[in-house]
């Protein structure tokens, strides 16, 4: 089968969707696989990188072309005009963007998205999600240690002792998990904050205080134990009550990270105007919700912006800062999708719909938009 790599076009976007070592692999199954020049080449992987393991490096045209097309990002009306129809799509297509999809079905593309596939254990080499939200939550902290300008770590030095740095991470999934992680690492006294009850447990563990809001009603508590491991909207009486716990610690906070997400809606506001203005001057938000409209009101998405004294990074696209190693974690999940479709030797995509993992990742297919409702 031939199978294409295209160079991602999307603004900022530097990640690969087969790196040298999966491209090996495909290889070695008895596929042909065609590289775009400069696909690899901001994470890292040269032209004769994969030219050295068996692929052709071509252009544009013949890479969106193939009969199976990897990518990260969905395709922009252009790339569009050279697939093929009837072509299988494989990348990060974004299930919620109903206009994205509808265009793929008219374009006649079979095409899977990897962020919709269940939080299963038997997907959980294809989680896309997690291995990138994985990324982010260490860069943001990197970034959070660059703009802030003190040290994280207590230091005792002979001019004196250095206090260590305040953080609050409001969010506990894959990317706040992280972001405590290294901000320990870093030295940093730590506080995390979510509304499932469950992720206690992990916070601590990693030595990090958690937030605690009780819960009055057991509509609060069945809401905060969300859905396949993301949380579900909380009620107000519940809200209300966390938004003024987290007010306490963030204002005597030097870092806040907040990656709060709820699948298809907008980001849950967690931080207000206010809550920054308490803030000290010199403190720092980095919102990892920025591209879904950001969990501080005063976040700017894309841009790093300074309200009130305080540093708020906006960035959209944390795993592209760290394109090596996302592009090599994404490429073994999109590696191991293809095993359910994509045989080795097989000369045509299978799609078993059958196998829960490739029916819940299907979003067009024969002209039509077949994406299960939410």
């Amino acid at each position: 089968m031939r199978i294409g790599v295209p160079l991602e076009t999307a603004t900022g976007e530097t990640r690969v969707a087969v790196t040298p070592e999966t491209a090996k692999k495909l290889i070695s199954q008895g596929h042909r696989l065609l590289v775009q020049s400069g696909a690899g080449v901001a994470a890292a992987a040269s032209d004769a990188a994969y030219a050295a393991v068996g692929a052709e490096v071509v252009d544009a045209r013949a890479a969106l072309g193939c009969d199976l097309v990897l990518k990260v990002r969905s395709p922009s009306a252009q790339e569009l005009e050279h697939m093929q129809r009837g072509a299988t799509l494989v990348g990060m297509l974004n299930p919620f963007d109903a206009e994205g999809l509808q265009r793929l079905a008219a374009a006649g593309i079979t095409a899977f998205a990897l962020e919709a596939a269940p939080r299963t254990t038997r997907a959980q080499s294809m989680d896309v999600l997690s291995s990138q939200a994985n990324i982010a939550g260490y860069k943001a902290v990197i970034i959070a240690a660059d703009r802030y300008q003190k040290f994280f770590p207590m230091l005792m030095t002979a001019a004196g002792t250095v206090k260590a740095a305040r953080v609050v991470i409001l969010g506990v999934g894959v990317a706040g998990l992280q972001a405590i992680a290294t901000a320990k690492r870093l030295g940093a006294v730590i506080e995390a904050s979510d509304v499932r009850p469950s992720v206690k447990e992990q916070v601590e563990s990693l030595g990090a205080k958690f937030i605690d809001v009780p819960y009055e009603t057991a509509d609060e508590k069945d809401a905060a134990e969300g859905v396949g491991g993301y949380a579900r909207p909380m009620p107000e009486s519940w809200l209300t009550r966390q938004r003024a716990e987290v007010a306490k610690r963030v204002a005597l906070a030097d870092v806040v990270i907040s990656t709060a997400l709820i699948p298809g809606r907008p980001a849950p506001k967690l931080v207000s105007a206010e809550m920054v203005q308490s803030m000290r001057p010199g403190s720092v938000i980095v919102d990892l919700a920025a591209a879904n409209g950001g969990n501080c009101a005063l976040t700017v998405p894309g841009q790093t912006a300074v309200q009130h004294g305080v540093t708020i990074v906006g960035e959209t696209n944390l795993p592209a800062l760290v394109a090596a190693d996302a592009s090599a974690l994404y490429a073994r999940n999109v590696l191991d999708f293809l095993k359910l479709i994509c045989p080795k030797e097989a000369a045509a995509v299978n799609v078993p719909l059958d196998d829960d993992i490739v029916a819940a990742c299907l979003m067009s297919r024969n002209g039509q938009i077949t994406r299960r409702s939410t």
